[in-house]
C-alpha cells in the first residue's frame, strides 16, 4: 500500500508539473455565457444631437438676452500634489471675497456671480486674485433697471450704456489667467556659483522655527524693564560707631 501510494503521488506531481502555465498569471476563469452581442449600445444620431444642442443654446441665449450665457466663477487650484499647480474654475466665490469686493451675498446671486458659502480662503494671494476678478467684473457690468417705467435706482447703468450693451456668447465671463511660462535652461553665472544657498535656507528655517520663542522672550524682557526698580536692602546689624 505504501508503494502504490507513493507512485500515485509521483504521478500526480508529474501531471501538475507538465500542465502548469508559464509565469505568474491569473488562473483563467472567464464565463462567456451571456449574449453580449445583444447588450452592445450603439448610437447613430451624433450629428443630429449636435445640431439640437446648438439650437437649444441659441434659443436659451435669445430668451435670456441681454444677460450672458454663463456666470462668473472664481479661480482656484486643483487638489492633490499632482494638480495643485493648475488653475481651474471653482464652484463659487467665498463670503470673504464678496465682502472685500463690496458685494453682498444677496446681490451677487442677482447679477450673475456664483456664491459658495463653504469655501475658505487659505492664502492671501488667492483672496486678492478673486477680489480683483470681482472688481473687474463689477466695472464692466451693465445693470439694467428692474422696472422699465420709473426712476432708475442707484447702481443702474445709464441709458447710453444700456443701448450699447451686447450679450456675451461665451460661457466663461472672464477667462482663466495665462499660465506662467517655463524658464529656458541657461548657463550658471559666476555670482550664482559663489552664492551659498544652503546656509541661507538653514538660517531662514531656524528663524521661522524660533519666531514664537524669541517673541515671547522679547515680551518678557520688555515687561521686566517696565517694572519699577526695587529699593536696595539695608545691611544686617547695627551702625558702626
Amino acid at each position: 500500500q505504501r508503494r502504490v501510494h507513493g507512485e500515485g503521488l509521483a504521478l500526480g506531481f508529474s501531471f501538475l508539473l507538465f500542465n502548469m502555465v508559464k509565469h505568474n498569471n491569473v488562473v483563467p476563469n472567464a464565463h462567456f455565457h451571456k449574449d453580449w452581442q445583444l447588450r452592445v449600445k450603439t448610437w447613430f444620431n451624433q450629428a443630429g444631437k449636435k445640431k439640437s444642442r446648438r439650437l437649444a443654446r441659441q434659443a436659451k441665449a435669445a430668451k435670456i438676452a441681454p444677460r450672458p450665457l454663463g456666470s462668473l466663477r472664481p479661480v482656484v487650484h486643483g487638489q492633490t500634489i499632482k494638480y495643485n499647480a493648475k488653475l481651474k474654475f471653482g464652484r463659487g466665490f467665498s463670503l470673504e471675497e464678496l465682502k472685500e469686493a463690496g458685494i453682498t451675498r444677496q446681490l451677487a446671486k442677482t447679477i450673475g456671480i456664483c456664491v459658495d458659502h463653504r469655501r475658505r480662503n487659505r492664502t492671501v494671494e488667492g483672496l486678492q486674485q478673486n477680489v480683483q476678478r470681482l472688481k473687474t467684473y463689477k466695472s464692466k457690468l451693465v445693470l439694467f433697471p428692474t422696472k422699465r417705467i420709473g426712476k432708475p435706482k442707484t447702481g443702474d447703468s445709464t441709458p447710453e450704456e444700456l443701448k450699447n450693451a451686447a450679450q456675451l456668447s461665451n460661457r466663461d465671463i472672464l477667462p482663466l489667467p495665462a499660465p506662467a511660462k517655463k524658464e529656458k535652461a541657461r548657463a550658471i553665472t559666476a555670482d550664482e556659483k559663489k552664492e551659498r544657498v544652503f546656509p541661507k535656507l538653514r538660517l531662514a528655517h531656524i528663524n521661522a522655527r524660533y519666531v514664537g520663542v524669541r517673541a515671547k522672550k522679547a515680551k518678557e524682557a520688555a515687561e521686566e524693564g517696565a517694572k519699577p526698580a526695587k529699593a536696595p536692602k539695608g545691611k544686617k546689624g547695627g551702625d558702626d560707631e
